[in-house]
């Protein structure tokens, strides 16, 4: 084994590794998968669930896309709920509470089923490179593996160093050690490090907690999944999540130990994440507030482990533990482990191109937590995105990359190419400026094509997503053409208070009202007759309301960013001098030769450089 050079190779394998590995062996592209723990494959470091506002489209995306991560979290899901239905479309948000052994074992499982994919389990610890490109990777037994490309996903793990009140040890996760030698070879050759931190809440036994003081939060009465295959189904049966409170008692018990808490007495200098702050965090920041809601989540079907959501921390154990008793539900609880906070090296991702690959060395590509992000689903689409590129490279292919207006990953990428991040980056709906084109129920129309043009996705996936959205379309013209009476339509109308029509009228104009839902239009005797005679799920109904409901919005959005491509358009040389333009302001100058975007479009996001500063470089680029 050691004696081959393969085309791609993956280093670690969290979501990020996982995917990156799947999408390069799929690709036809010899992989090796390097970790040094088999047994943790797509461990979910954190919480147990997938999705969530925004980040449940992404997971769709990588779905359509040909990933794995829907797959897996349909298979391994105890819980499934659509966020933000109250809202339109574009902010409906898939969820899923996971099985955290079963969705690791499922992972593994399904690698193992990819042809073109090895597997070994060690300790990288550094990098080969070669008038610069990589060649290869170095591991902790002095064995150096040869490749095409490096793909590197290593998660919390470079350097990383946990916090638990004043104690503090090395490790990239509990229970597991930190990797060490990367970080400085990468310096060596001239890339730029820094520090961040996350954190976790404490694991407790479920048995210990009573329940009967919390309120029951279920699962969606019908669920729906993540998957576009068939190859997965709805959950039949769910189990149920909980929701207790802080209390002032435990902000001041909890307070107690701030002197003690590594962010507060300053040996934790990096920064955590904004979106995801600690128990103390919020207690310091939100002093106002007298509760906080704590979300209790079990880990799996059979197993008694609690993950209690919203109870981040790296106080001293005892601390943890007294507040918590505190907490109603918790006066009985059991520890399984402490929460803890950990530091670990990344690498500000403007050293990076749209591909992921990097700069300065050939070759060379990071995805994950080693870019600044955080949350298992970015990771896995930056781990999706490196690996289709570093087997398109190492097979002389062209690159693939994903726009603003074409998906969430591409707004992610963009985001972090372009404006960097100096505090672990998380998406959000609001970082979308087109997200009614980037809806989760379009995932497959957006990118199955575009993936299927490359190799990735399946022939029956494109199938599926043109016999879906053909049916869609086919509907709303059924809806546009097919006239109801005044006694058909008035009855409905009144049921949900809007205004009854004085004559015959049109279905389109009928559902195009804002009170009009599917279900209403189900109970004319056509629809169902339609319905049932071209065998119309629920999916496809689904994005025939969205077509009729959401067509203006939909048509504005897409007109905005047509505008957008124009100057995507234009090019930027690889080589261009920016100080040749004394127009340019110093700072955009500075920003622009530090980042150098690829189009005039990209330049325009960069923070610092200005609407004026972008009309010197299209006046000097002719246009």
């Amino acid at each position: 084994m050691f004696l081959d050079k393969y085309d791609v190779i993956v280093v670690g394998a969290g979501h990020a590794g996982c995917e990156a590995a799947a999408a390069a062996a799929n690709l036809g592209s010899k992989t090796l998968l390097v970790t040094m723990s088999l047994q943790n494959i797509a461990q979910m470091s954190c919480n147990p669930a997938m999705g969530g506002i925004a980040k449940g489209q992404i997971v769709r995306e990588i779905d359509a896309l040909g990933g794995y991560s829907g797959i897996v979290s349909d298979k391994t899901a105890i819980q499934f709920k659509m966020l933000n239905k109250s809202k339109g479309p574009a902010m409906w948000s898939p969820r899923v509470q996971s099985d955290r052994m079963r969705f690791s074992e499922e992972w593994r499982l399904m690698l193992e089923q990819t042809p073109n994919l090895d597997f070994y389990q060690e300790m990288a610890a550094g990098i080969i490179a070669e008038d610069g490109k990589v060649v290869g990777i170095k591991t902790a037994l002095g064995l150096s593996i040869y490749a095409k490309t490096i793909v590197l996903t290593n998660g919390t793990f470079l350097n990383g160093l946990i916090h638990i009140g004043d104690k503090q040890f090395g490790g990239g996760r509990a229970g597991e050690s930190a990797s060490y030698g990367i970080t400085e070879d990468l310096v060596q050759l001239g890339f730029q490090s820094g520090r961040m931190k996350t954190g976790t809440p404490p694991r407790v036994d479920g048995r210990s907690l009573d329940y009967s003081k919390m309120r029951v939060e279920p699962g969606d009465e019908n669920p729906s999944k993540f998957s576009y295959s068939n190859i997965t189904k709805p959950l039949a049966v769910q189990r149920d999540c909980h929701m207790t409170y802080t209390s002032p008692l435990v902000h001041d018990l909890l307070r107690e130990g701030f002197e003690r808490s590594p962010m507060f007495n300053g040996r934790i200098k990096s920064l955590g994440p904004r979106y995801c702050p600690s128990i103390e965090d919020k207690i310091n920041r939100f002093a106002d507030k007298d509760r906080h809601q704590l979300f209790v989540e079990p880990e799996g079907w059979n197993t008694c482990e609690v993950y209690v959501n919203g109870f981040s921390t790296s106080l001293p154990e005892d601390v943890q533990f007294k507040a918590l008793r505190s907490v109603e539900g918790f006066e009985n609880v059991k520890f399984f482990r402490a929460g803890y906070a950990i530091e670990y090296d990344y690498f500000p991702p403007t050293q990076l191109k749209h591909t992921l690959e990097t700069k300065l060395i050939s070759g060379l590509y990071f995805a994950g937590q080693i870019n600044g992000t955080t949350g298992y689903e970015e990771a896995a689409s930056q781990g999706l995105m490196a690996g289709i590129n570093a087997a398109l490279k190492a097979q002389e292919r062209d690159e693939f990359t994903l726009k603003r207006d074409e998906a969430y990953i591409g707004v992610l990428i963009d985001d972090l190419i372009t404006k960097g991040t100096e505090e672990p980056y998380r998406m959000f709906t609001s970082r979308a400026e087109y997200r009614t084109l980037l809806r989760q129920d379009n995932a497959d129309y957006r990118l199955t094509p575009m993936s299927h043009k490359i190799g990735l996705a399946s022939d029956d996936r494109l199938r599926r997503m043109e016999e879906k959205f053909d049916k869609a379309d086919k509907m709303v013209t059924f809806f546009k053409e097919t006239s109801v009476s005044i006694a058909e339509a008035n009855p409905i109308l009144e049921a949900k208070e809007s205004s009854t029509i004085t004559q015959g009228d049109k279905m389109f104009k009928i559902f195009s009202r804002p009170q009009i839902e599917m279900e209403d239009m189900m109970r004319f005797e056509k629809v169902v007759e339609y319905t049932q005679e071209n065998n119309l799920d629920t999916e496809m109904l689904e994005q025939a309301e969205i077509q009729v409901k959401y067509s203006g919005y939909i048509e504005k959005e897409r007109t905005n960013a047509e505008k957008l491509h124009r100057l995507e358009n234009i090019k930027i040389p690889d080589n261009f001098n920016y100080d040749a333009l004394k127009s340019l302001s110093y700072e955009a100058r500075e920003k622009l030769k530090k980042i150098r975007p690829v189009t005039i479009s990209q330049a325009s996001r960069i923070s610092g450089v200005s609407p004026s500063d972008i009309s010197v470089l299209l006046v000097f680029m002719g246009r």
